[in-house]
């Protein structure tokens, strides 16, 4: 079934291609996906990749429980409020049999409420009381792989959906320096995933008070812009500063002997990230994956007539899928001047299913955004040669198998450089400074992420959304994490003076 267009209903072609690409679908639980094998397959070259990047800066993986007592909740009131209108909360612990029918047991109540974890920080620091005595316990560097439930109203797969996977970091330092410093180590670590994996150019900056974690000083962001002009938050990291501390009595004694509270940093990305490369990339055909994020990199189609074909193509086929054994795609970060080398390897596949036509499976792997493509049938065998199908373009390439495999390594180089560079250049097209009211309203009517002033107060930022829907995305940063945009000028609401422009944008 051919897939909406973007152009004609973007929210349409976007469901659509997630279950067309057997990506995941809902479930029978409101709100909640299913995440199909090839989905789970992109996440988990996702998952692998952070991974490796936690592990080299420091970092190692815990798990914390699924059930966090209220109470834990009111110790810190900035970061209950920022999650209350969003718990489910567990009231009993027993079903019973009540004339065949399975009902909840009014006497099997708990006693506390459980929450199901929204975020993991009042567990977490309610344990780290045990573990940090002094100095030397610190810094604490921990990683949870885990599910999270924040109950949603309006659901869209990977998207927004009540339960998400995700991966929360959760660090306790000695200083202010330190944690800040942590913060923005790893905020960094993100930006590097996301344009050397994803191939994603995204806004890194710091958000507004209004916009930030809840419990947070300070959260840092990257903002990235979809096909359709909105914004997505794609991952966030956090000084917490002594809020969790102080919370719960975490203290340890200093170089001095002195009880100090800890400092405390979070940061989390999540399946979220899905629905970014999906409509970063993608086009009407289908799926597009950047090379380096993709479960399967060359697909191998097999054609023939005869059994003598079908014995030559498959021999010919095998020889070059030996080649590209044990092949990696070269990939490194660089993180605070250390360099990170991480293995990408070249994957393959070999259809041989003869129960599907060549068409279904041209089209299928379209849709699902395989890199390559490669039919083989006895011409090629005959002339040495295959005939390259590249997701990213129309044109086909002939490629001689005399150095197939530096010839299709670069080609996936090329390609992931290619995507990157799109992004970028989206993101440029569509990013404009306005000056007035009415400049701004024009520009998100026409999908642009909007650089524009505004006086500071948080009542300002919730009249902008309210009127507009748009938020304040970030307070965009350079490199050397300076604001990108300080200059003079008048607040596009009330004309009261500003210091800096800000991104705005309507997000998902």
């Amino acid at each position: 079934m051919a897939l909406t267009k973007r152009s004609e209903d973007f929210s349409a072609w976007y469901n659509e291609l997630v279950v067309q690409a057997e990506l995941a679908q809902n479930s029978a639980v409101r709100g909640c996906m299913v995440i199909k094998p090839y989905g789970f397959a992109i996440w988990e070259n996702m998952q692998r990749t952070l991974d490796f990047l936690f592990k080299k800066t420091g970092h190692s993986n815990a798990y914390f429980p699924l059930l966090i007592p209220k109470s834990f909740f009111t110790k810190e009131a900035k970061h209950v409020e920022g999650f209350a209108t969003e718990a489910a909360i567990v009231t009993h612990y027993r079903l019973k049999n009540q004339d065949g029918e399975m009902i909840v047991d009014p006497d099997a109540k708990l006693e506390e409420e459980l929450i199901i974890r929204p975020t993991s920080e009042t567990i977490i620091w309610n344990t780290y009381k045990d573990w940090i005595h002094s100095y030397r316990d610190l810094p604490l560097l921990i990683n949870q792989w885990a599910n999270v439930m924040r109950w949603e109203m309006r659901t869209r797969v990977f998207l927004r959906t009540s339960e998400f996977l995700w991966q929360e970091g959760h660090t306790a330092h000695a200083t202010a320096e330190d944690a800040v410093q942590e913060t923005k180590r790893m905020w960094k670590v993100y930006q590097e995933f996301f344009e050397k994996i994803l191939a994603i150019s995204g806004v890194p900056g710091e958000k507004s008070e209004n916009e930030r974690f809840a419990g947070a000083e300070n959260t840092y962001t990257i903002e990235c812009m979809m096909q359709d002009g909105k914004a997505l938050q794609a991952c966030t990291s956090h000084f917490l500063g002594q809020n969790f501390g102080k919370a719960f009595d975490v203290t340890f004694a200093n170089k001095n002997n002195e009880q100090e509270h800890a400092r405390a940093t979070s940061r989390g990305a999540s399946t979220r990230m899905m629905g970014g490369l999906i409509m970063s990339h993608s086009d009407d055909k289908g799926l597009v994956l950047p090379p380096m994020i993709a479960p399967i990199h060359i697909v191998f189609i097999p054609i023939w007539k005869t059994d003598e074909e079908k014995q030559q193509v498959s021999d010919y086929i095998t020889n070059l899928t030996d080649q590209l054994e044990d092949v990696n795609l070269p990939i490194q970060f660089e993180v605070e001047g250390n360099t990170y080398k991480f293995p990408v390897a070249l994957t393959t596949k070999i259809d041989r299913d003869d129960q599907k036509s060549m068409g279904w499976k041209q089209n299928q792997y379209e849709l699902q955004g395989v890199p390559l493509r490669i039919a083989v049938g006895p011409r090629d065998v005959a002339g040495n040669s295959i005939m390259v199908a590249r997701r990213d373009q129309e044109d086909k390439l002939t490629l001689n198998t005399e150095g197939f495999v530096d010839q299709v390594t670069e080609i996936l180089r090329d390609m992931q450089e290619k995507l990157y560079k799109h992004t970028q250049e989206m993101r440029a097209e569509h990013t404009v400074k306005v000056n007035t009211r009415d400049e701004f309203t024009k520009a998100l009517d026409d999908g642009k992420f909007v650089l524009a002033h505004r006086d500071g107060t948080m009542e300002t930022e919730e009249n902008i959304k309210t009127q507009t829907k748009a938020t304040i995305r970030c307070i965009p940063y350079d490199e050397d994490g300076n604001d990108l945009y300080s200059e003079s000028g008048v607040c596009i609401l009330t004309g009261k003076p500003s210091t800096k422009r800000v991104l705005f944008a309507i997000a998902y």
